[in-house]
């Protein structure tokens, strides 16, 4: 019992906001990867009316989305995203459908400090490094699954953190 309460608190101080050199501020996406495009667009365009306000596809990244507002966070007016993804093959890589809920973003105040403090902290980011992604951001992914030399990582889920832009940092400030 003293070891695990010992643990805590040592965590606590070595992971405590005060020693981080960014801010997560709040929630960006969620991107939905189907093989059905039609019901998954039917649910969110014609049922949830949710107005499309841009389309991706890339190659590389295997993947034809449709970006979706969520309507704006409130009170900070920050919009949010909702991601509708199917593979360009659905038998390559990245599988953009599996799981289902296929990622969630956050914002953060400073991207590049913040993957340095994590990287150094044991998380493990998934390969691309810091990257343009589909919304004109600079993005960078944690992986899912820790492994041996980075065992942080998205617990089954992956997570993309997304640099805000100056106007969305004074909004959620």
């Amino acid at each position: 019992m003293f070891h695990l309460a010992f643990k805590r608190n040592l965590q606590s101080r070595l992971f405590s906001s005060q020693s981080k050199p960014f801010r997560i501020l709040g929630l960006q996406q969620i991107a939905i990867g189907t093989l059905d495009p039609t019901s998954l667009s039917h649910l969110w365009k014609d049922i949830f009316s949710l107005p499309k306000i841009s389309s991706y596809t890339s190659k590389s990244e295997n993947v034809s989305e449709d970006i979706l507002s969520l309507g704006k966070s409130t009170p900070t007016s920050v919009p949010i995203e909702i991601d509708l993804m199917t593979p360009l093959d659905p038998n390559s890589s990245p599988k953009v459908h599996l799981p289902p809920l296929n990622h969630i973003g956050l914002w953060v105040d400073d991207l590049p400090n913040a993957v340095k403090w994590m990287e150094e902290n044991g998380v493990r980011f998934a390969p691309g490094g810091i990257r343009k992604g589909a919304s004109g951001f600079d993005v960078t992914f944690i992986h899912p699954k820790g492994n041996e030399d980075k065992p942080v990582g998205g617990c089954g889920v992956l997570i993309e953190l997304v640099q805000a832009p100056s106007d969305v940092i004074d909004k959620l400030s």
